[in-house]
């Protein structure tokens, strides 16, 4: 069984970091692309950061780069999202996504930058 754990939300006031990670388990985490994506209140589901199967490309929404930084350690299974220079925009539940020939997803994680 398909197992995406998020970990690392919280509160941070506005500049602040968080990292973000992704426990994997239950398919094999090399073959597949992961992914973060955001929903905040209101708005659709929107992709933030996507790192290819073997951590080699990485792609990132116009609104985070620069900030955001997405990173795999297929040894651990395991995917993150180092978030630096967090602005209020950026509060949301933040989602895990692996993808290859299924796509799997996680149960998320908040994220709320506040002062």
């Amino acid at each position: 069984q398909a197992l995406l754990v998020e970990s690392g939300g919280g509160l941070v006031q506005p500049g602040g970091s968080l990292r973000l990670s992704c426990a994997a388990s239950g398919f094999t985490f090399n073959y597949f692309a992961m992914s973060w994506h955001r929903q905040a209140p209101g708005k659709e589901r929107e992709l933030v950061a996507h790192i290819s199967s073997t951590g080699g490309r990485t792609n990132y929404a116009d609104s985070v780069k620069g900030r955001f930084t997405i990173s795999r350690d297929n040894a651990k299974n395991t995917v993150y999202l180092q978030m630096n220079s967090l602005k209020p925009e950026d509060t949301a539940v933040y989602y895990c996504n692996a993808a290859w020939n299924r796509s799997y997803w996680g149960q998320g994680t908040q994220v709320t930058v506040s002062s």
